[in-house]
């Protein structure tokens, strides 16, 4: 077969343009009529050479290409590009179910991709997304919206995989310890990326009944079931075009897991009393504070599940990994809480600021803001103290419990405040949630916060 390189004479200005790698002469000729239909120019070869000899000579907005190709794979033209135009978007078009070929790509760097037989609809969003990506903007420097604070190794790791996962369309897979910034790394990737003018739309997948999961996350028709008076979108309604948020995705039933790989992989949902299936475009970035490879070897979690949501990995660090930050991050919280309170922000005694330094914060970021929005309501004086702040003595010094003067029930208290506030941070604030992980009721742990003093 020869490999014609096929050119769109220039209209009038400078149109965007779009390399278009395929071997089959009707797949070509679908996108190059497609993409010049949207405004685009398109140069079509047929072969891995050819493409590589495109990009030497000439600039493009995105790359669309075929996985197989007859002098090799679009595997290697996603590396390519990768190392040679960094910024250049690539998207794959894979056989129809070919899951791992599309996950392979995503891996690879590939912005998105699409499965054959091609769908123009889809396709047409594919290109749009790829288009409007925002110039490079990094995750520290929102345009007057908050970023990730901090400069030690751990953060500045992070900020550079937030600011390049934030040009694809991949799954993220955020983990780390409760408190420790997840849902701002998936808000940070959502406003980096195409999506930012679409909505974000996190959900808390611990919080959801099981009966009402598939309702929820697909919609259902008036008359579905009881009390369904009338139609009603779910969550991937509600965020197409944009980013779905699953957060403790852990915690979904196996049932539910298997419908949610499924919408993954077609994108496409079945509100429920629904006869077809609707066309969705969303972006899925989960996180969770458990371990899902051990939740997988233990068959509480889908493997197939699991290798689609995984396809890129972004760890927070726990705050205790980042002291250097703290000092940063505390006149970041103070600042924002006098604010909301019309207060002028207090300063800090360098005792304070010490122990805050040595404290372990087994929840992060979430329990710094707690401790320090605590300290400004009760502060006696001009400035912070060590003492305002109200931290456990025995995590201060590294003391044992058993071991730390005062009465029995101040250290029973302690014990119980402590039990309390980490099984609040692993919830991430639901109260119901840390209740059933306490083995409590919820109006005992409500009874105990009272009396502790705890305001979550």
């Amino acid at each position: 077969m020869s490999m014609k390189t096929e050119r769109r004479p220039r209209g009038h200005g400078e149109s965007k343009r779009v390399l278009v790698v395929d071997d089959e002469a009707d797949i070509r000729e679908l996108l190059d009529l497609t993409l010049a239909r949207m405004g685009l120019l398109a140069d079509c070869v047929g072969s891995l050479a050819e493409a590589r000899r495109m990009l030497a000579g000439q600039r493009y907005q995105l790359c669309l290409t075929d996985m197989r190709l007859p002098d090799g794979e679009g595997l290697d033209l996603v590396r390519h590009i990768a190392e040679t135009v960094a910024d250049l978007p690539v998207a794959v078009i894979t056989a129809h179910g070919s899951t791992e070929n599309a996950v392979s790509a995503l891996k690879a760097g590939a912005f998105d991709y699409i499965a054959k037989p091609v769908s123009l609809d889809q396709l047409r969003g594919l290109v749009k997304s790829a288009l409007d990506l925002p110039s490079p903007n990094p995750a520290g420097d929102m345009d007057g919206e908050v970023g990730l604070l901090g400069e030690s190794p751990a953060i500045e790791q992070v900020r550079g995989l937030i600011d390049r996962v934030a040009r694809s369309q991949a799954p993220v897979h955020v983990t780390g310890e409760s408190g420790s910034g997840k849902e701002l790394a998936a808000r940070l990737i959502h406003n980096l990326g195409a999506r930012r003018d679409r909505s974000f739309v996190p959900v808390n997948c611990g919080a959801i009944p099981e009966n009402l999961m598939e309702s929820e996350f697909f919609g259902y028709r008036k008359g579905a079931f009881t009390g369904a008076s009338d139609d009603r979108e779910g969550f991937f309604h509600v965020a197409d075009g944009g980013t779905l948020f699953l957060d403790e995705v852990a915690e979904l039933p196996l049932t539910m897991q298997v419908k949610l790989l499924r919408a993954i992989q077609e994108k496409r949902v079945r509100k429920v009393g629904a006869t077809g299936e609707e066309p969705v475009d969303v972006r899925v970035i989960c996180a969770t504070h458990q371990d899902l490879k051990a939740l997988v070897e233990q068959g509480r979690f889908r493997q197939d599940l699991f290798y689609r949501l995984n396809v890129i990995e972004l760890r927070m660090p726990a705050l205790r990994e980042c002291r250097e930050d703290i000092p940063a991050l505390v006149r970041h919280i103070l600042e924002r809480l006098a604010r909301s309170a019309g207060v002028m922000s207090p300063p800090l005694a360098a005792t304070a600021l010490e122990a805050l330094q040595s404290y372990p914060f087994p929840g992060n970021v979430r329990e710094l803001e707690n401790v320090l929005e605590r300290a400004l309501a009760l502060m006696a004086g001009d400035r912070i103290e060590a003492a305002d702040l109200n931290l456990a003595p025995a995590q201060l010094s590294g003391v044992a419990p058993a071991t730390v003067g005062g009465s029995l029930q101040d250290h029973l208290d302690q014990v119980e405040r402590q039990a309390i506030l980490d099984a609040l941070a692993q919830s991430n604030g639901n109260r119901t949630a840390a209740a059933r992980l306490l083995g409590v009721t919820f109006r005992s742990l409500r009874y105990r916060m009272a009396r502790l003093g705890i305001n979550e």
